[in-house]
């Protein structure tokens, strides 16, 4: 039998929990033909892989991203690409690029924010126009979007705090159905962002249900993870799946309250019971103690109500000022307390404040002689909105707890972006370069939490069965040729919160579809990536 390439000597990780075990790795016309001893036909075969030492796995599929439109900006992805990563979920805590009402695309651009910050045109406004523009353009690795609820609200001009009207609600149903017609995988929500957290349950369930008839499509959740709510939300998310009979994704699960840290049990035994009585819910997480959003994102929702413009005309009259002052002072998601040591400027767009990309809060605040609250609101104003911060809010006891949980896969959180261009002057997260091979390195190898086995299972296995990708997600003969190959010993991220733009080391081969993108440790330029589409 012949191939196009032999990925020879290596230790092989199928992805789907199984034990390893030593064979060549065969692949023809982008998929996986052999999976044996394949010594005899590597004199025939033109590209060969020295895999001696190495892990060879599937690609690894980072289930919860925010890559929609830096994949449009870096089609190379690769801060993704050099981490192992071959499938970005995107789409996801209700901001998707699409639907667009009307054909008007730059309402939806505007109501959702930094979170999607791009400096290419959105010449779509449909799932289908997305994945034409990314298709064309090419991309480095694979794409599975989702719809988002803040864009469907946007869409339908539902951007108050209160309930869409009928004919909004028809507007977000008919525009999610179409989403998942043009083969979107499911709807997520934002249930502490406006305006997808000004949805009730009952809104949720509704539109939820439409995704109901179609196979493997999910809900994915960014719950409402207010104070007192850490229980509270994963509930909520179970009766929506359970009510709409669609399964439920709980993304990025944390405890973000310094006064219930440590009591991740609680949260995983609302998933346990839903699980035990015929409920599919899973959960994701990443392995650091920070998070990472938008700055305006820690104001009451009464504030950014109406969407940006609207926003900033209230910070910028002064009666408005003063009471969004009073109100955020009170504590952020409904009342935790703020701690501005640990909130940290990643971004913003303007050359004035470009010095203050490092800074806690408290530094800015005494720098201004104003309290942290006030250098918030100022830096929100004086941006544009287009600031974004790091918060350190977690412990490593629950980072280590929610990893180890059996039914948590991972997710980055985190976009595939370049080193240069738009990002260069900023300090994103570490996610964005580290979080696959920090799991390896940290959690398996340097500090051992979990088997080599179940880390692969959690990022390949897991979320494939998630989106209902029979093909993807592991190595057996017949599968798509997305495969990772790594070094066990020396695999870990180098991407730190001081210095973000670092790639792993460790990871000297990435397959997509078959083709190169990473080959001895260098990003090829190749770009055999494609839109995903569910059911397909």
């Amino acid at each position: 039998m012949s191939f196009d390439t032999i990925i020879q000597g290596g230790i092989v990780i199928t992805g789907d929990g199984s034990a390893s075990f030593r064979a060549d790795v065969g692949i023809s016309a982008g998929r996986i033909t052999d999976i044996a001893d394949l010594s005899d036909a590597v004199p025939n075969t033109a590209e060969v892989i020295d895999a001696a030492g190495m892990i060879v796995c599937p690609g690894f599929i980072d289930i919860h991203t925010h890559s929609d439109v830096t994949l449009v900006d870096h089609p190379g992805a690769q801060s993704k690409a050099y981490q192992g990563v071959t499938t970005e979920v995107t789409g996801n805590c209700g901001f998707s690029p699409y639907p667009s009402p009307d054909g008007n695309s730059g309402s939806v651009r505007e109501g959702i924010g930094p979170t999607l910050s791009s400096t290419e045109d959105w010449s779509w406004t449909d799932v289908s126009g997305y994945s034409e523009v990314v298709n064309q353009n090419g991309v480095s690795i694979n794409v599975a979007p989702l719809v988002g609820h803040s864009a469907l609200r946007i869409a339908a001009g539902a951007q108050n705090d209160a309930p869409p009207t009928p004919d909004q609600l028809a507007h977000m149903q008919r525009s999610l159905e179409i989403g998942i017609e043009q083969g979107a995988f499911g709807m997520s929500t934002g249930l502490t962002l406006p305006p997808s957290s000004y949805a009730t349950t009952d809104e949720l369930v509704s539109l939820a249900s439409v995704m109901s008839r179609f196979e493997h499509a999910f809900y994915a959740t960014h719950a409402r993870v207010w104070a007192g709510w850490h229980v509270k939300a994963v509930e909520e998310a179970v009766q929506i799946g359970r009510s709409a009979s669609v399964p439920v994704q709980f993304s990025h699960i944390a405890i973000v309250d310094s006064r219930v840290h440590g009591h991740g049990e609680q949260l995983v035994a609302v998933i346990d019971n839903a699980r035990g009585s015929g409920d599919d819910v899973t959960t994701d997480m990443y392995p650091y103690t920070a998070a990472s959003s938008g700055m305006s994102q820690m104001l009451p929702g009464w504030v950014q109500e109406g969407g940006v413009s609207a926003m900033l005309a209230r910070l910028r009259d002064p009666a408005t000022r003063k009471k969004a002052h009073e109100s955020t002072s009170k504590g952020w998601f409904g009342g935790l307390p703020f701690v501005f040591s640990t909130m940290v400027i990643a971004t913003v767009a303007s050359e004035e404040n470009a010095g203050l990309v490092g800074k806690s809060l408290e530094e800015i605040a005494a720098d201004r002689g104003v309290d942290g609250v006030e250098a918030m609101l100022m830096l929100i104003d004086e941006e544009d909105n287009e600031i974004s911060k790091i918060m350190h809010n977690r412990v490593e006891g629950d980072i280590r707890f929610f990893m180890e949980y059996e039914h948590a896969m991972i997710g980055s959180d985190g976009n595939a972006i370049e080193r240069t261009g738009i990002w260069e002057s900023s300090m994103p997260h570490p996610r964005f370069y580290g979080t696959f091979p920090r799991v390896l390195g940290k959690y398996v190898r340097d500090e051992p939490l979990i088997s080599l086995e179940t880390a692969v299972h959690k990022m390949t296995g897991m979320p494939a069965r998630r989106l209902g990708l029979s093909d993807r997600g592991v190595l057996r003969e017949g599968a798509v040729a997305d495969v990772v190959v790594f070094d066990p010993a020396t695999v870990i991220d180098l991407a730190t919160f001081e210095d973000p733009h670092r790639y792993p080391v460790g990871i000297p081969h990435v397959l997509v579809n078959g083709e190169p993108v990473i080959k001895n440790g260098k990003h090829t330029g190749a770009r055999p990536g494609t839109v995903l589409k569910r059911g397909v």
